[in-house]
């Protein structure tokens, strides 16, 4: 339900449903999803199959790098695409949104292993209010719980989910409220 690939489609649909009314918008959000987030997750169970990554949420922050540069890579190469094709200001705010935040989570996850999960679900809660009012904060529990989880599972410390929902909140809301 957290996992990021999930919560990122989930968001795009949501959002470009809304922000180019309906079935229209839904074709941008699923044309932004493939590369937002089907590209890279079919990357990443690559790399499973391979024996390359250990599992699909790619706990090892070794392995991180990688993934991550494939997934800014097609997020980038996303965002020009909808770009050059008109779609909606929201598609396109919340891709580069997504965009940034890889960018973070690669200079981050370089020295240290801060949660991927929670920042996506920050950032998609922030998203939704900003969207669609603040009727949509009532999402604000989607990080802690997945924070909760990543610390459970313990594939993260305390101080990384917390910082993960820091810093996709920011970046989320810093970027799509300027963008959108």
């Amino acid at each position: 339900m957290t996992a990021p690939a999930v919560l990122v489609t989930l968001l795009t649909v949501a959002v470009g449903w809304h922000g180019a009314g309906g079935a229209h918008g839904l074709g941008w959000a699923l044309l932004a999803s493939v590369f937002a987030s089907g590209i890279p997750f079919a990357y990443i169970l690559g790399g499973v199959r391979r024996g390359r990554l250990t599992d699909h949420h790619v706990g090892v922050r070794d392995q991180r790098r990688v993934p991550l540069l494939f997934g800014l890579a097609s997020a980038t190469a996303g965002l020009a695409l909808l770009a050059a094709l008109g779609a909606p200001r929201p598609v396109l705010a919340l891709v580069a949104a997504g965009v940034v935040g890889l960018v973070v989570a690669v200079t981050v996850s370089h020295w240290w292993k801060m949660s991927i999960h929670t920042a996506v679900a920050a950032g998609a809660v922030v998203v939704l209010a900003l969207t669609f009012g603040p009727r949509m904060l009532a999402a604000a529990p989607l990080p802690a719980l997945a924070g909760w989880s990543r610390v459970r599972l313990r594939d993260h410390t305390v101080a990384q989910v917390v910082v993960g929902g820091v810093v996709g909140g920011l970046v989320a809301g810093l970027v799509y409220a300027a963008l959108r």
